[in-house]
């Protein structure tokens, strides 16, 4: 693992206006009207971005994630647009204004407010997770009545909690034909899309410029590390995915990677880590530059050093970079909506601009 030093300026974080030179939407992938996904562009008048970013929310969330704030301050779009990229938001496919077929997508259901306030808006309230006190940026109280996060909470969106595999496969498929329609760009995911950065960047290595992995899925394998009487079950059976990806030597199922738990965490407040027990090489990520990007107070915090090591096991090198070492406290899952989210946004642009060539 390698730890970046970074130097933000007043310039840096300070969000430019944007003069566009086009914006708009179009539909990608998808067949007979189902499953394609809403794609939301902005291009700026002068790009000075080698490659357009492509922003992909994670579950239960769509692309107004990326859009501003639910305190109606400037989001990661704008502030990127305003650094010259041009910028690609979805909405994940059944999600938002992207098309939902019940008899092809399956049922949907919402996250209950206990949900948001427990693991997004007021964990520091509820102290789940050795990290958590350590939260103090979301714009609000964080809990219900609350004017800032009655807006978050009128943002979700209904998602498939039964048809995990299908998510990854539908919105793989989308994500691959929107790259083949735009060009190279560089992906950002976030939580839940985070295995589709990998698997679409597995189908098209020369169209995925960078994988940026904001708290991406995981731990590798497991959600929890099993006990006698919480027995293991795969949550992603490819390691960091639930779909393929092409490993070497191949991989047809999780047996073939035989996980493998640490025999101890790697510090206080973090989890043992599953790794393959057969090494396994991911050939076709292996040329692309990634950042796995965590925050300080998160429920990722503990565990998302796992799927960093995961990768670098694999011949994969990344940078996983923990926002605290940065200087940048407070943060929780939720990191493009708090109050310091354009600070964030400028370690992101520092490291594309030095690493994307």
């Amino acid at each position: 693992m390698r730890t970046v030093v970074l130097t933000l300026t007043l310039a840096a974080v300070a969000v430019v206006p944007p003069a566009w030179a086009k914006q708009g939407y179009f539909y990608a992938g998808g067949h007979d009207g189902v499953d394609s996904m809403f794609v939301q562009y902005q291009i700026p008048a002068k790009k000075t971005g080698l490659y357009p970013i492509v922003m992909v929310h994670g579950q239960y969330q769509n692309g107004s994630n990326f859009l501003g704030t639910p305190d109606d301050r400037a989001g990661w779009a704008e502030y990127f647009v305003g650094r010259g990229y041009a910028v690609y938001v979805v909405d994940q496919v059944a999600r938002g204004r992207s098309p939902y077929d019940a008899s092809s997508d399956g049922p949907l259901a919402n996250p209950t407010v206990d949900t948001l306030e427990r693991q997004f808006t007021a964990v520091e309230r509820f102290n789940l997770w050795p990290q958590a006190h350590l939260h103090t940026q979301w714009p609000g109280s964080g809990v219900r009545g609350d004017a800032v996060f009655e807006q978050f909470r009128a943002s979700q969106s209904p998602s498939m909690p039964t048809t995990l595999q299908r998510m990854d496969v539908v919105n793989r498929a989308a994500l691959g034909a929107l790259l083949q329609k735009i060009g190279p760009a560089i992906v950002m995911t976030h939580s839940r899309a985070g295995t589709f950065g990998w698997e679409v960047a597995d189908d098209l290595p020369q169209l995925v410029k960078a994988v940026v992995a904001l708290e991406p899925a995981g731990p590798p394998f497991y959600n929890e590390a099993p006990t006698a009487s919480n027995p293991p079950v795969i949550a992603r059976q490819f390691g960091i995915a639930l779909d393929k990806l092409t490993y070497d030597p191949a991989v047809k199922s999780t047996a073939d990677l035989a996980p493998k738990q640490a025999a101890d965490p790697l510090g206080a407040g973090l989890v043992r880590c599953w790794s393959a027990g057969v090494a396994h090489k991911l050939p076709r990520l292996a040329g692309i530059p990634v950042m796995i990007l965590t925050a300080e107070a998160s429920y990722h915090a503990a565990y998302d050093q796992c799927t960093s090591q995961y990768l670098q096991q694999a011949g994969v090198p990344n940078d996983f970079v923990r926002l605290e070492s940065k200087g940048i406290h407070g943060n929780g899952h939720m990191m493009m909506l708090e109050k310091n989210n354009l600070e964030i946004a400028a370690v992101i642009a520092d490291w594309i601009a030095r690493k994307v060539k």
